[in-house]
């Protein structure tokens, strides 16, 4: 059994898939989260390679937001699209990102991706509040890879 396959119990899973639905009951933006056993570059740069090959850069406002974690490199990124990162501060995804390297740091994965959607939907309902029209452009399940 890989890495992947033990990374999150399948309750887990429902609890992280049910805070992105929460998360995006407040904003159009949307929320993935992508784990995977290893990268085989920079976690950052591999964040970018699955954000387009799950094509989250299709969404309407480009307000998609990819939280990837590489479970046996012990390291994670955050990826969002160029809707979101031509209308915040440079350090928007700093307190996302240092949310859930705490959480992480003491071993509580499913904790640090909760909290990290919760603060990144917060943050994405800034600058992208829910519409009326809006739709669920993106699925909200975990992808691995």
């Amino acid at each position: 059994m890989s890495k992947v396959e033990t990374f999150l119990s399948t309750e887990e899973e429902q609890d992280i898939i049910e805070a992105i639905q929460n998360a995006e009951k407040n904003t159009s933006g949307e929320i993935r989260v992508h784990v995977e056993q290893s990268s085989k570059t920079d976690a950052y740069k591999r964040a970018m390679e699955v954000f387009h090959d799950l094509k989250m850069d299709n969404t309407k406002l480009r307000n998609g937001v990819l939280i990837y974690v590489a479970v046996a490199d012990k390291t994670f990124a955050i990826y969002g699209d160029e809707g979101i990162n031509t209308v915040v501060a440079d350090n928007f995804w700093k307190t996302t990102r240092d949310t859930i390297q705490q959480h992480f740091k003491s071993g509580n994965f499913k904790q640090g991706l909760v909290e990290g959607i919760k603060e990144a939907g917060a943050q994405l309902k800034t600058y992208f509040p829910w519409q009326q029209d809006d739709t669920n452009e993106l699925s909200n399940e975990i992808s691995k890879g």
